[in-house]
């Protein structure tokens, strides 16, 4: 383990100096209103009863005039409450599970690959997944353990009716909902479309009510999770005494590859089974039981064709050692993408310290025209838990270099790569599961879900924490973590020969 290198006197004194900044600026109108207040009140307490009547005499109100201000308070109070936006709950979310019969070490996929595959699409699959992140754990669906992998529509319904329908019966297990109480219903997967849709096979399976408003979203890729929630909770915005229901699940057997283009091979390697099937409401009969409080969704998106999808495979010496990359672009667009939901979300969440410095920045390099470096805000001021879609180590890496997150910050974007893969849409729902079933979830704290997909997009979503969820309950009621978060966090090597 490296040590820790001393700060410099320099740097302790800017820290020290950033910190008075943000205590004067984040309290202002504190250290603005209580030397006022104390003043007046000693004023006040120097006057008799008598000294204060004749105050109080002398401000002349007539009867039309307190009609008039009374009148003019109700109408403002009225006024701001109908059009304070209604209060939405995240009750609870359950994550699908797979059995573990599907599961799939590093060497049965290389074993198969090598059965299905040409060498170099073998090769280059196997130097992925060496650099990938990825544990022993993960699953694939039946078609997948096939040689060669079969992906027809028949096993395509079997991998979505067992991940929608588990997911969907741990959630009604652990809300104790009634299916006849569902009044949005809103499913996402991307890659598979039949007809019906997943969200009628939903219906149809728990005997929802006719006049229930179902959407089926697809084609939106990793992001498509959070945009649902999105859609959700705007409906839940407009319909009173409601509860909605989102289902996220990408459904891998289409996905099989047997080709010989490496952006295309890709998928293989990273992706694996997952879902997740989430509560939202706006009763209030949730007010003190839900577990999280909505606070808002930000969506930004950056153009993106396939052209700026690339992987480099290059022999860099004779025996074999080969590099890797995803193409430069790619990284751009998803770093643009990210830095515009940065700007439209950190007004919204950040101390006025931070939005300050990020407007003073902003002035001095567009408008000034100031050679100055992208002033990037301290988003741990404003959020205590960060959940990143576990898309890759590559992506990973890279949010946490941008945001300049502490490795405990992004454990639990690591630790959900490792033990499930890259769950698509879902991913950040065992992100959260993550972090509940280690207890660190609070009553107050703030989460902050980034999500990235095709476009490209970013799309964010904003939390509190309603209640202090303990372990020991998270542990039994959370499933996919249950037998397994006792030997978390894990090390995980940059690179496993294989």
């Amino acid at each position: 383990m490296s040590q820790k290198i001393p700060e410099s006197p320099k740097s302790v004194k800017l820290k020290h100096a950033k910190l008075l900044f943000q205590n004067l600026v984040n309290h202002f109108p504190t250290f603005f209103l209580v030397p006022f207040l104390v003043i007046l009140s000693i004023k006040l307490s120097c006057k008799s009863h008598d000294e204060l009547l004749v105050i109080l005499n002398s401000l002349h109100f007539t009867s039309i005039q307190v009609i008039s201000c009374t009148f003019l308070v109700v109408s403002l109070v009225t006024y701001f409450c109908m059009a304070m936006p209604r209060k939405i709950y995240l009750v609870d979310y359950a994550c699908f599970k797979p059995p573990h019969t599907y599961r799939v070490p590093s060497a049965k996929f290389m074993e198969h690959a090598y059965l299905s595959l040409p060498l170099k699409s073998v090769n280059f699959q196997c130097k992925i997944l060496e650099r990938s992140g990825l544990g022993e754990e993960t699953c694939f669906p039946v078609a997948s353990h096939f040689i060669p992998p079969s992906p027809t529509f028949r096993l395509a319904m079997e991998e979505t009716e067992i991940v929608l329908f588990s997911a969907m019966d741990s959630l009604l297990e652990k809300t104790s909902l009634n299916p006849n109480e569902i009044d949005i219903l809103v499913v996402n997967c991307s890659l598979f479309n039949p007809i019906p849709s997943l969200a009628s096979m939903v219906i149809n399976k728990y005997k929802l009510r006719s006049s229930i408003k179902s959407f089926n979203l697809s084609g939106m890729g990793c992001s498509a999770g959070l945009i649902s929630i999105n859609l959700a909770t705007s409906l839940l915005q407009v319909h009173k005494n409601a509860n909605a229901v989102v289902i996220s699940t990408e459904i891998i057997t289409p996905n099989s590859y047997l080709g010989k283009e490496r952006s295309m091979l890709l998928p293989n390697c990273l992706f694996r089974m997952g879902g997740a099937a989430i509560l939202l409401s706006n009763k209030k009969s949730y007010e003190k039981t839900a577990k999280y409080n909505f606070l808002r969704v930000v969506r930004t998106h950056k153009g993106f064709d396939h052209k700026s999808y690339k992987c480099v495979y290059e022999e860099e010496d004779p025996e074999g050692i080969v590099g890797i990359s995803l193409s430069i672009n790619l990284m751009e667009i998803a770093g643009e993408a990210l830095k515009s939901n940065i700007t439209s979300l950190g007004p919204l969440v950040l101390p006025a310290s931070e939005q300050l410095l990020f407007l003073i920045s902003l002035i001095g390099r567009m408008v000034l025209r100031l050679k100055w470096k992208p002033y990037i805000p301290d988003f741990k001021l404003a959020f205590e838990h960060f959940c990143i879609h576990a898309g890759g180590r590559a992506v990973i890496d890279e949010l946490q270099k941008s945001l300049r997150l502490s490795n405990d910050q992004i454990e639990p974007s690591r630790m959900t790569l490792h033990r499930f893969g890259n769950t698509s849409s879902s991913s950040l729902w065992y992100e959260l599961g993550y972090i509940e079933a280690k207890g660190r979830m609070k009553r107050g704290d703030r989460l902050w879900q980034i999500g990235f997909g095709s476009g490209f997009k970013c799309i964010s979503a904003v939390w509190r924490c309603n209640r202090t969820i303990k372990m020991e309950q998270s542990i039994i009621h959370d499933i996919p973590w249950a037998d397994c978060i006792h030997s978390y966090p894990v090390q995980i090597p940059d690179l496993i020969k294989l």
